[in-house]
């Protein structure tokens, strides 16, 4: 079984239709999966969407933070209660969209333990661009990231990011990033257990509004990762 986890806050606008795409492509695959929605202490409809979604479709299961915690805390949420073999965590605005998940699988059945969809790889393609402040600021986090922990790994940002289950519950487990900076320190953990992570070229499109606060949100994952790296 293929476990899915969203993690969402404030997202009753896109959440339904992303939703749906999942569903769609899922079934017409026919794969046994689970959809794991974590409501990171939304302030909005979003619960109810997906009180919505759980009460017409049995293999949609609900997770919930009694506040926003971020998504990094949202995500450990929901893949501590995965039952699936494989586990995938992607965003709820469905950036790279689901179909991309094939090529994830063919990288763990080459021996992967986990396989995350990178926009900076030869191969990839961009269908709608970022603002060019975000494009900057992600390649100068990125240059950071591999000085510090993860060389050789040119987009740790992207949100769509598939683990063998037995990779992905100790890793989750251990994590102390709650927010955005979560991706480095999850990939960290992986590779610290001698986990292989490959890079996967994907289709990528950027879905505006974001949640990413440029200044605060920067600074914020580059402390988590000099915290990260000379803690451990």
């Amino acid at each position: 079984m293929l476990s899915i986890v969203i993690p969402a806050y404030n997202e009753e606008q896109r959440l339904p239709r992303t939703i749906e795409q999942i569903e769609r492509y899922l079934d017409g695959r026919q794969i046994s999966y689970e959809l794991i929605l974590v409501d990171d202490g939304s302030k909005d409809g979003t619960r109810q969407v997906m009180d919505a979604a759980a009460e017409r479709n049995p293999r949609i299961r609900l997770e919930a933070l009694p506040g926003n915690r971020g998504k990094g805390r949202a995500l450990a949420t929901g893949v501590a209660v995965a039952r699936g073999e494989e586990v995938l965590v992607t965003d709820a605005d469905l950036s790279t969209p689901i179909e991309e998940l094939e090529k994830l699988e063919a990288a763990l059945k080459s021996g992967a333990g986990v396989a995350i969809a990178s926009r900076a790889v030869r191969g990839s393609r961009i269908d709608i661009r970022q603002p060019i402040y975000r494009v900057l600021m992600g390649k100068a986090f990125n240059v950071i990231v591999q000085v510090v922990l993860l060389p050789g790994i040119w987009d740790t940002q992207c949100g769509f990011k598939l683990f063998r289950a037995d990779v992905a519950l100790p890793v989750f487990a251990a994590l102390t990033t709650d927010g955005f900076g979560y991706d480095p320190e999850v990939l960290y953990l992986a590779k610290r257990r001698g986990v292989k992570i490959v890079e996967v070229p994907v289709v990528w499109q950027h879905s505006a509004p974001t949640k990413v606060m440029p200044i605060r949100s920067s600074f914020d994952m580059f402390k988590h990762v000099v915290r990260v790296r000379f803690k451990r």
